[in-house]
C-alpha cells in the first residue's frame, strides 16, 4: 500500500491495525455497512454486513448483530469481496527465476532421454514452499489463492504434469482436486518433433496406452505405471485438464479431440479463442485469458484482441483471468480484469473471473470464490473499486483472521522512505546495539 493510500484512509487503517493482534486468536468478526460483492447469484449488496464465526461466513445481510466479544469493522460503504484468484502461477514454486535451485515448476529429463519422457505423475504441489517471500507480497494485494501450474521445459513433454489450488494462508497443503497441464502450439514444437501434428499423435498414443492398445512393455510406450494411473483419472469425464493454447486452428482441433475422448478441459491463454466462442460455449469450456495479450505478437496470436474476454462472455463462455505463470506479478491480475471491463466485459463478469469462475472450474467452489454462509471467510476490504488499480486492499482476512498487511516490500519501503529512522542502509542493527 502506498503512503498516500494509508494517509487517505488513516482512521479506518489505524482501527484495522489495532485489531490485527486480537484477530490472530479471535475469529468472530462483523464487517458492517459494506458494499458486499458476493460473487454469487445475490450479486452486490449495498449497506450490507458480513458475519464471520469459526473461520467461516455465517450470514450476509443488513442489520446483522455482532455476538458478544466480536470484532466489529465499520466499512463505511467500502467494497468487500472474496479473496481473489492469482491466476495460474508458480507462487511458492519459484523464488528467483534466474536461480535454478529455486525453480520447481518444470520437469526436464534431459535431451538424451529416450524412455518414459511423458510423466503426468509429476506433481508440482510437492515442491510448494508456504514460506516463500512471494506469498505475503501477493497476499496483501487481496490475492488469497492460486492454481500452481506445471510448466514445460527442454527434455520434458507437452504433458507438463499436475498442479493444484493453494490458499496463501501459510498452510502447506493444496485444496481441491489435482489439475493436469498440457501445452500445445508453437511453444511446444521443440517437444513434439517440430510439428503441431505430432502433438496430436503423442496425445493419441497416450489414449492407446490407457486403453491397452499399446502394452506397458512395448518398446514404444511413453508412460510409466504411475503415469498410467495418474493419467487415467483425467479421461472419460474425470479431472480437469488445462490446455495452454492460443491459435484458433489448434483450439478447433482441441474441441474435437476432447469431445471424442470425453474430457473436462479448460483453456489457458486463448489468444484467438473469441473466434470459436460459440463452440467453446456449447462445449462448456472455461477460458482463462490475459486481456493485455492484445497484439499479434506471434503467429499463434494474429487474431488477438482486447475484446477477447467480452466476446467470449457474450457468447456464454465462462471467462477467467491469468497472466500466464508470472508468479511475481500475480498481484496485477486485477489489472487484467479491469482492462477486460474497459473493453466491454460487464463488471460483474470481471469480478467473477477472479472469484467464482476459477473456483467452479477447479473444484473448490465449496470453499473459496464467493461470500456465502458456510464458505471460508477469506475476505478483502478495499479502499475502492477492486478492479481499479488505484484502489488498495485495506485488510485481508483468511479463515476470518486478519493477516498482517506487511511484506518484505513494505518493510524495504519503510526503511528507505524515512532516511532518518535510525536504521543502517544495508542491514538491520544487531540486537542490543
Amino acid at each position: 500500500m502506498s503512503r498516500v493510500s494509508v494517509l487517505r484512509h488513516a482512521p479506518l487503517f489505524a482501527a484495522l491495525l489495532a485489531c490485527v493482534s486480537f484477530a490472530a486468536s479471535a475469529q468472530n468478526v462483523l464487517i458492517r455497512n459494506a458494499t458486499v460483492h458476493t460473487a454469487t447469484a445475490q450479486g452486490s449488496l449495498e449497506h450490507a454486513d458480513v458475519l464471520v464465526s469459526g473461520g467461516v461466513v455465517r450470514a450476509v445481510g443488513r442489520g446483522l448483530s455482532a455476538p458478544a466479544g466480536a470484532q466489529v469493522i465499520e466499512a463505511e460503504g467500502r467494497p468487500v469481496t472474496p479473496t481473489l484468484f492469482g491466476g495460474i502461477s508458480e507462487i511458492g514454486l519459484e523464488e528467483v527465476s534466474g536461480e535454478k535451485a529455486t525453480v520447481d515448476e518444470t520437469l526436464a529429463l534431459g535431451a538424451d532421454t529416450k524412455e518414459m519422457t511423458v510423466r503426468p505423475e509429476f506433481d508440482v504441489t510437492l515442491a510448494y514452499n508456504p514460506d516463500s517471500v512471494v506469498i505475503p507480497v501477493t497476499r496483501i494485494e487481496g490475492i488469497g489463492w492460486t492454481l500452481l501450474g506445471a510448466g514445460t521445459a527442454t527434455g520434458g513433454s507437452i504433458v507438463a504434469g499436475q498442479g493444484g489450488i493453494e490458499r496463501l494462508d501459510g498452510g502447506p497443503d493444496p485444496i481441491g482436486p489435482r489439475v493436469l497441464f498440457v501445452r500445445l502450439g508453437k511453444d511446444s514444437l521443440g517437444l513434439s518433433g517440430s510439428s503441431r501434428a505430432a502433438q496430436w499423435m503423442i496425445l493419441d498414443q497416450l489414449i492407446d496406452e490407457l486403453r491397452g492398445r499399446i502394452g506397458p512393455d512395448n518398446h514404444a510406450a511413453l508412460l510409466t505405471p504411475a503415469g498410467r494411473s495418474a493419467l487415467q483419472k483425467y479421461f472419460g469425464g474425470g479431472g480437469r485438464i488445462v490446455f495452454g493454447v492460443d491459435r484458433a486452428a489448434d483450439i478447433r482441433q482441441l474441441l474435437r479431440w476432447s469431445a471424442r475422448h470425453q474430457l473436462r478441459i479448460a483453456i489457458a491463454g486463448g489468444g484467438e479463442a473469441w473466434r470459436l466462442a460459440p463452440q467453446l460455449a456449447a462445449a462448456k469450456v472455461p477460458v482463462f485469458v490475459n486481456p493485455l495479450s492484445n497484439l499479434p505478437s506471434d503467429f499463434d496470436q494474429l487474431g488477438a484482441s482486447m475484446e477477447n474476454a467480452a466476446r467470449l462472455r457474450a457468447a456464454g463462455v465462462a471467462v477467467g483471468f491469468s497472466e500466464g505463470g508470472a508468479s511475481h506479478n500475480a498481484r496485477k491480475v486485477r489489472q487484467l480484469a479491469g482492462n477486460a471491463v474497459a473493453a466491454g466485459l460487464p463488471w460483474a463478469d470481471g469480478l467473477a473471473g477472479l472469484t467464482r469462475v476459477p473456483a467452479e472450474t477447479f473444484g473448490v467452489a465449496g470453499e473459496v470464490g464467493s461470500i456465502a454462509p458456510g464458505k471460508r471467510a477469506d475476505l478483502v476490504l478495499w479502499s475502492g473499486d477492486p478492479l481499479d488499480v488505484s484502489s488498495v486492499a485495506l485488510q485481508v482476512w483468511m479463515d476470518g483472521r486478519a493477516i498482517s498487511m506487511r511484506s518484505r516490500q513494505t518493510e524495504l519501503r519503510d526503511r528507505y522512505l524515512h532516511p532518518d529512522n535510525g536504521l543502517p542502509r544495508a542491514y538491520p542493527t544487531p540486537a542490543g546495539r
